[in-house]
């Protein structure tokens, strides 16, 4: 009888828990990434520096770039300094946007890259997608996933409580991308990969029902594996759909026309309640009680938007996915119907 399978592109470690940073060399080696420690530390601002210092005794071969910006040409930067010497492996340590262009560097040099996140704002940590800057605007580029993920509690207990509760956004939003998803298999019969929803669903689910705060160990460990499985999900499935929808159109289109106002995780929250608003799914109620337990941005206004201006960004979302199929795109709302919506979810929520 024929054995069938499929080979699915995922981190060889992901390592969650308080100090482990303390023991990288140790992965680096265990794993066979870089057993002389010849790597190079990639750091962007806040905690970066501070990290790569407390790496030296480990990895004293390593060598510490700095990373500025979240851009194309930031990327291609340190993909030009990578090419000046050998490396086993580029570790990138920081946040989702530090993280972004050590992925799309390593992508363009083609040697392994780990994830060491200090901060939990958004799935990049482990995604095979970088949103990079370019031109003004933001966009999303294929990369290679990272070979390990590192997430060390004590740095990210550090973090501020607003970039915790954009990685809440981030997370609980794939309840609403996958509900996109099977909308578009559903009229449109496109093909929906059930791994990679069970991956995007568990993690999201595992956050929007978990009763301890953003302060706890648990909550965070959970948080952490909640965004660690949707960049398996987006591997799995070869698309970013289980963790991209409408949510993330609109998120895309405040970007374009309000950059600057918030983060993505807060912006994709705030979409992901008003397209699950607007598709009426029975989970709607759950998530707004998770996104008002722990202070996630819910409303226009939470992210620095006037009502109108979330209107634009509605009318403009569909723009910028135009091979994405979500309930923006069945219901073809016109300004008149979007103001009308928009008017009836600040109705409903604001309270």
């Amino acid at each position: 009888m024929p054995l069938l399978a499929r080979m699915i592109e995922s981190p060889l470690t992901v390592d969650i828990r308080r100090g482990a940073i303390d023991r990288l060399g140790e992965l680096l080696a265990d794993g066979r990434i870089s057993s002389g420690g010849r790597v190079a530390i990639a750091v962007g601002p806040g905690l970066g520096d501070e990290v790569a210092s407390t790496l030296e005794p480990q990895l004293r071969e390593a060598t510490i770039v700095r990373v500025e910006g979240g851009s194309i040409d930031s990327a291609r930067e340190l993909a030009h300094s990578l090419r000046e010497s050998f490396y086993d492996a580029i570790i990138g340590i920081g946040g989702g946007q530090t993280l972004d262009v050590t992925k799309y560097a390593a992508s363009l040099v083609g040697i392994p890259m780990v994830s060491v996140a200090t901060s939990l704002t958004h799935d990049g940590l482990a995604s095979p997608v970088a949103s990079l800057q370019h031109n003004g605007r933001k966009g999303s580029h294929g990369v290679h996933i990272p070979l390990a993920v590192v997430v060390d509690l004590d740095y990210v207990h550090r973090s501020p409580a607003r970039w915790l509760r954009a990685g809440i956004g981030e997370a609980v939003s794939n309840l609403s991308a996958l509900s996109d998803w099977w909308l578009a298999h559903q009229q449109l019969d496109a093909t929906v990969d059930g791994l990679a929803t069970a991956f995007a669903r568990s993690g999201a689910e595992a956050v929007l029902y978990h009763k301890e705060s953003i302060e706890s160990d648990a909550f965070l460990n959970t948080l952490a594996q909640a965004l660690v499985l949707s960049g398996l999900a987006m591997s799995v499935a070869g698309t970013s759909q289980p963790c991209s929808g409408a949510c993330h159109e609109i998120s895309h289109a405040i970007d374009a026309l309000y950059p600057g106002n918030a983060k993505h995780g807060e912006q994709v929250g705030v979409g992901a309640l008003f397209a699950t608003f607007l598709r009426g799914d029975e989970v709607l109620g759950t998530m707004d009680a998770c996104m008002r337990r722990h202070g996630v941005a819910r409303l226009p206004a939470d992210i620095g938007l006037t009502r109108e201006q979330f209107c634009a960004a509605v009318k403009a979302a569909p723009s910028t996915r135009p091979d994405r199929y979500t309930i923006l795109e069945s219901r073809k709302l016109d300004e008149d119907q979007i103001r009308k919506n928009v008017d009836a979810f600040i109705e409903t929520f604001d309270r």
